[in-house]
């Protein structure tokens, strides 16, 4: 009995030390400096390969949130990479949140994209994103194409935040966008830059999104009080084939729902990515 309780020590500290070693912290150029992200591997065989997926946060998160580490969990279990990284000025990322937008949150995910596509267990990518994560994962696989981009996942994709620029309204914080000071105040200390404003205001958000034709899904909720989910709907109309999941009464957050929200989009994502093995 003392052998088999030794062994199973044994096998967990092994255990244990195997899936350390599938994590790995890094840091990528970005547009304003740094970029912090956590890269988690699944155990390959030597030579083999996997695809990547890019988990994007939302405005004002950080690669910390519960549905960006769930969705990675599940992903590295079926044999998915996933990289979680925080955008210039969120998190452990360089840069100021004053002068973040979306246009250089794009960046930052193609840079991130370069950097995973150069690494040598990497076979494809993919990407979600949560909120204005969401607008950017569109966006960018809209400007990559379904070539680059093998598979999106959108979750309460946040394409209002044109729209709330336009009526001078962003979380909480009113203003006037045609007079415009060096920033807006939000709540938490935060200030929003009026280039975030000036960009937003003239967003191309699903004309650039139009332009990917892969799979893709949407997931949002009826209870969504700051991205309605009529947003997330257009999405599925200009992408032929995309799936449309409609959550009754869930929040921007998932709050209630993490755990199906998360496994939905994992197991979407290993439907697109795995199909051909």
């Amino acid at each position: 009995m003392k052998t088999i309780k030794l062994f199973a020590v044994a096998l967990f500290i092994l255990m244990a030390a195997g899936a350390q070693a599938q994590t790995q912290t890094v840091t990528i150029d970005g547009d304003h400096g740094k970029l912090h992200a956590v890269i988690h591997k699944p155990e390959l065989k030597d030579g083999e390969r996997c695809p990547m997926v890019l988990l994007c946060h939302g405005f004002m998160g950080n690669k910390e949130g519960a549905l960006e580490k769930q969705i990675a969990a599940l992903l590295q279990a079926k044999g998915i990479a996933s990289i979680r990284f925080d955008f210039n000025g969120h998190g452990q990322s360089e840069g100021r949140f004053q002068d973040m937008t979306v246009p250089n949150e794009i960046v930052d995910a193609k840079k991130v994209i370069e950097y995973v596509s150069n690494l040598p267990y990497v076979e494809s990518v993919a990407i979600t994103g949560h909120s204005q994560g969401g607008v950017v994962a569109a966006m960018t696989a809209g400007d990559l194409g379904a070539e680059k981009i093998k598979a999106v996942v959108l979750l309460a994709p946040a394409a209002v935040l044109r729209d709330d620029a336009i009526r001078g309204s962003t979380m909480g914080a009113t203003y006037d966008p045609f007079n415009l000071g060096e920033y807006v105040e939000l709540f938490r200390g935060l200030k929003l830059g009026a280039e975030y404003i000036r960009t937003a205001f003239s967003l191309p958000i699903y004309d650039t999104a139009a332009k990917y034709q892969g799979p893709a899904l949407i997931i949002h909720g009826t209870g969504d009080r700051v991205v309605p989910y009529t947003y997330g709907e257009r999405f599925h109309q200009i992408w032929d084939g995309s799936e449309l999941v409609i959550i009754d009464k869930a929040d921007h957050g998932f709050s209630q729902q993490i755990e199906q929200v998360a496994g939905k989009s994992a197991e979407f994502l290993s439907k697109a990515l795995l199909s051909n093995k």
